[in-house]
């Protein structure tokens, strides 16, 4: 299943998490889809590693663990309520975060010395397509 991601699906599966969510949790609800850098737990992060790791390579971190939020808003609101999202949006969402997240978590992890292992042994690391 290799695709582009349709842009409209993946907004209409976005705002519709962030919906969800600011329904659960009021104004913190919109955090996980306003998609900015800089966010409040982006300088968490950064004040968290800082000290270990210095202040360059924590903010690093700190991006790469932020950015896909909205990818993280709509996976979570997809698993609190499936039922609220069309199967267009839902196909969208997961390519979008699959295209988006990876890269961020992996970039994290060997920044902060945890390398990305191919644990489940799929190839995952070898760059081919499945």
């Amino acid at each position: 299943m290799r695709e582009r991601v349709d842009e409209v699906l993946v907004k209409a599966a976005h705002d519709k998490a962030a919906v969800i969510l600011a329904e659960m949790e009021g104004e913190r609800g919109g955090i996980l889809h306003s998609g900015g850098v800089g966010t409040a737990g982006q300088e968490k992060i950064r004040k968290a590693l800082h000290e270990d790791l210095g202040e360059q390579l924590a903010s690093d971190i700190g991006f790469h663990m932020t950015d896909w939020q909205s990818d993280a808003g709509f996976v979570v609101a997809l698993h609190l309520f499936p039922e609220r999202f069309t199967i267009e949006e839902v196909r969208a969402g997961i390519v979008n975060f699959l295209i988006h997240a990876p890269n961020h978590i992996a970039a994290a992890a060997k920044l902060t010395g945890y390398p990305i292992t191919d644990v489940f042994e799929v190839g995952a690391l070898d760059g081919e397509e499945a």
